[in-house]
């Protein structure tokens, strides 16, 4: 990737001070997400769920049906080839 030099007064300040604020808010509201998320889990372990399955469930449900099963598919084969199948 290749860099443009130029001097600063061919920086737009005000557009770039712009976006930077947007990551800056995005990166809070991030955080906070995050911050939710986690306390989610916590009364999940609460209630005597165990949050590392539910975060698996969560990741295989984002997951695309097709590429879900196909992992599926390839875990049972590296488990049989270990003998650790049912």
């Amino acid at each position: 990737m290749g860099y443009v030099f130029m001097d600063s007064s061919a920086v737009n300040a005000s557009h770039l001070r712009a976006f930077i604020e947007r990551i800056e808010k995005l990166e809070e509201e991030k955080r906070a997400i995050a911050d939710d998320i986690k306390d989610v889990y916590s009364e999940a372990k609460g209630t005597g769920f165990d949050v590392k399955i539910i975060r698996k469930i969560v990741s295989l449900r984002r997951m695309d049906r097709d590429k879900r099963r196909e992992e599926e598919e390839i875990l049972d084969l590296y488990l049989s080839a270990l003998g650790m199948a049912d």
